[in-house]
């Protein structure tokens, strides 16, 4: 048996958050006319604006932004296959505990969130897609 070990930092990256984080520019300058300041304190509004990308390469950034974070209609969570892929009862058994293990990983995030004045959903196993598409 063949196994391929799936990241949350694989996925994370496409689930949202990467958009909520980078549609704001100064946060991820697609690219910078000037190079950074290498002492610190020497940076001012001029030569900040200065360094900024063109409005066009930020405009192309935040059009990839919007694709990547997309979230598709089929969502399809970690850890379910809608496809059987595997007949033999090793795999089998092993997919079943990897599914409960994330449905106790989505319990403890859930009911950390219930303490929160804004849950952080972003890795719940129930929200986090099996792979990654485009």
């Amino acid at each position: 048996m063949l196994s391929f070990p799936h990241s949350y930092f694989r996925s994370s990256p496409f689930s949202g958050c990467t958009f909520d984080f980078a549609a704001w520019m100064p946060n991820t300058p697609a690219t910078l006319r000037q190079p950074p300041p290498t002492v610190k304190g020497t940076a001012s509004l001029k030569s900040i604006l200065e360094t900024f990308p063109e409005v066009n390469s930020t405009c192309a950034l935040l059009s990839l932004l919007s694709i990547v974070s997309y979230e598709p209609g089929d969502l399809r969570p970690l850890g379910h296959y809608p496809e059987e892929h595997f007949t033999e009862e090793m795999p089998k058994n092993l997919i079943s505990d990897f599914q409960k293990h994330l449905v106790v990983i989505s319990g403890e995030i859930e009911e950390r969130n219930k303490g929160l004045p804004i849950g952080y959903h972003y890795l719940d196993p129930s929200l986090v897609q099996n792979s990654v598409s485009i």
